[in-house]
């Protein structure tokens, strides 16, 4: 967490550098535990005791688990302060009760009991709370919150595809409120549950149904005349929509979205529903797609890695990017094709391993990345560990500050450019800055020096 008004304090909070007396130090401070909160692995014990001498209850909550040595456990269990020795269990408590999804293994810490405990409950929202969390449950467990009196623990417990509803459930579970819309998603469905899900005549069931990936032809024709961009959108990358009831729904939402349809717009821009099927099919079939008009059906093409040869160029220069950048990431892509890809477009870094990480990306051409006219593309070259001091202090006084910010993670920074980068009026640029390994002790001190710690 960068605090804007003292962000070297949460950065050096966050250095992985930082020795155990400059933690000590910062837990003093209000910036400096929150920067020790995002800190990775154990915290000495004597820092510990540092955040709960000045944290308190509040400090307390994010000290469990890994997060502190066994000894540590147990002075904070047995702790003569309760807003201490309650604050994990207290916080997974409350969101538990606001529906705010935990992992199984702070619930079971938090209240003392086993998950197999936990599933059978008073607390309904707690019932609710292991079953969003309990992803592998045994089909004992998972039949037992089916058949759970509340509401909220029915939907929970099928709100995932697995681990499933067993086929004698699913007639109830599809005749449920509670549980209609998520089984409809993804069972196999009979003629008579489906045609039974279809007189509901509710807008969300058919939106799940439509989604399902198990319909036959009749059910997808049956879908057809239902006038609801998602449905559409559905029904046409079904793999029983032919090539012509595919044009004709896409159709149909580009006029919606045309005349300011919301959900149009949403079906065809901000929608995650893809052909998934077509990646299963045989290749003859898949490549019958290689021209299709309709991009997310070529995208889940390039993202088969057993194409022909003679199909990967016409992909690498699809006119659609999210193509292109599916074709690149074969196993085999050609380093011109990847270097020009991201020359031209840059990379998305919230998709890992990025296209610069391919094992067949020309790295020695990363550093030539700053002289690109977008700094988007520039950001790149500090991809490049070895990148000279010169491009840093180049990049460094960028008009744009996640450039400067990127300069301040570089593991080659200087001492000159790190000190430039602390009185960057970017917060998160003094931030990350701080929090780079490559800070020296003597640096880190006069920080806290400056500080009064």
């Amino acid at each position: 967490m960068v605090s804007l008004g003292h962000p070297r304090l949460s950065g050096l909070g966050r250095n992985p550098a930082a020795p155990q007396d400059v933690l000590v130090r910062l837990a003093a401070h209000e910036a400096g535990r929150h920067g020790m909160s995002l800190r990775r692995g154990q915290l000495a014990d004597a820092v510990v005791e540092a955040l709960l001498t000045h944290g308190g209850g509040e400090t307390a909550v994010r000290l469990h688990g890994d997060r502190v040595s066994p000894a540590m456990r147990r002075r904070i269990a047995e702790h003569p302060d309760p807003a201490i020795r309650d604050a994990f269990a207290d916080f997974v408590r409350y969101l538990v009760d606001q529906a705010v999804t935990i992992g199984i293994g702070g619930l079971e810490e938090a209240y003392g009991q086993p998950r197999t405990a936990l599933a059978g409950a008073p607390d309904p929202k707690l019932r609710a709370a292991v079953a969003q969390a309990w992803h592998d449950r045994p089909e004992a467990v998972q039949v037992g919150l089916l058949a759970d009196p509340d509401p909220l623990v029915r939907a929970a417990a099928t709100e995932r595809e697995r681990p499933g509803v067993p086929p004698e459930w699913r007639d109830r579970c599809l005749a449920d409120p509670a549980t209609r819309v998520n089984v409809a998603r993804y069972v196999p469905l009979t003629a008579d549950q489906f045609a039974q899900l279809l007189r509901t005549e509710d807008e969300d069931v058919y939106q799940a149904v439509a989604g399902n990936p198990h319909l036959s032809a009749d059910m997808v024709t049956r879908l057809l005349d239902i006038d609801d961009p998602l449905v559409r959108v559905e029904v046409a990358q079904s793999r029983h929509a032919g090539a012509e009831t595919r044009n004709r729904l896409y159709a149909l939402v580009e006029a919606q979205r045309a005349a300011g349809s919301l959900d149009a717009k949403v079906a065809l821009e901000w929608s995650f529903a893809e052909p998934t099927w077509l990646r299963e099919a045989p290749l003859d079939e898949r490549m019958t797609y290689l021209d299709c008009p309709h991009a997310v059906f070529r995208r889940v093409l390039a993202s088969c890695q057993d194409l022909p040869e003679d199909a990967w160029p016409q992909l690498d220069n699809d006119p659609d990017l999210g193509v292109r950048r599916a074709a690149a990431r074969r196993p085999d892509a050609p380093p011109e094709v990847l270097e020009r890809l991201v020359r031209a477009h840059g990379d998305v870094f919230h998709v890992r391993p990025l296209l610069v990480e391919h094992p067949s990306f020309p790295r020695h051409a990363l550093r030539t990345f700053v002289d690109e006219p977008s700094p988007y593309v520039q950001r790149l070259a500090l991809e490049d560990p070895e990148l000279p001091v010169t491009t840093l202090q180049r990049l460094a006084a960028a008009s744009e500050s996640f450039l400067r910010g990127a300069v301040a993670c570089h593991p080659n920074v200087t001492d000159a450019l790190l000190d430039q980068l602390l009185m960057d009026p970017e917060p998160g640029v003094v931030d990350s800055a701080a929090a780079n390994p490559a800070l020296r002790p003597t640096r880190m001190y006069r920080i806290l020096t400056d500080a009064d710690l």
